[in-house]
């Protein structure tokens, strides 16, 4: 039985596998060349935005001199700068904030207990338990006497009567 296993060949005079690893100076240069390349990519892409950004600011157009409260760099507004420098009324920024907002009133004030007239003694009350008091009470019903007595599309009322007398002396 031979250990050799160092000279294998098969007939067709190949070898049967390799016999030498990788190195790994090889990997470690080739690592090490990434590195560098992508560290003189970013400095290179660092100097590129800078001169542009400076050729940018050299470029801007001058500010009309009758603007006020303009910022230093006009590139990069803050979110206060239209407010304090623009008159009313204003454009809508935030729609679906003040939409939302205008909601919640609405909701706050149809589910919950409060005044509509203080000072008439008239509260409100939410609309579910409106509906419920609508339910046990039931809603108010004129008697049928009453009903016939004043039929609401022909009595006349103390102003069309005052306005017809008023037409008739001239």
């Amino acid at each position: 039985m031979n250990h050799e296993t160092g000279k294998h060949e098969n007939t067709t005079g190949h070898g049967s596998f390799e016999r030498q690893d990788l190195p790994v100076s090889g990997i470690l240069y080739f690592l090490l060349t990434l590195v560098v390349g992508t560290v003189l990519c970013m400095f290179g892409l660092r100097g590129l935005y800078v001169f542009l950004d400076h050729r940018e600011r050299a470029l801007q157009p001058p500010v009309n001199p009758l603007v006020t409260n303009l910022p230093a760099d006009t590139r990069h507004i803050s979110s206060e700068y239209p407010r304090s420098a623009f008159p009313n009324p204003k454009l809508e920024e935030d729609e679906r904030g003040q939409l939302n907002g205008s909601r919640l009133e609405e909701d706050k004030t149809l589910n919950t207990y409060g005044w509509a007239d203080e000072k008439a003694g008239t509260v409100r009350i939410p609309i579910e338990r409106a509906m419920d008091l609508l339910v046990q009470q039931g809603l108010p019903v004129r008697s049928p006497e009453a009903a016939s007595d004043a039929p609401a599309a022909t009595k006349e009322t103390d102003n069309t009567r005052t306005v017809k007398k008023q037409d008739d002396k001239k």
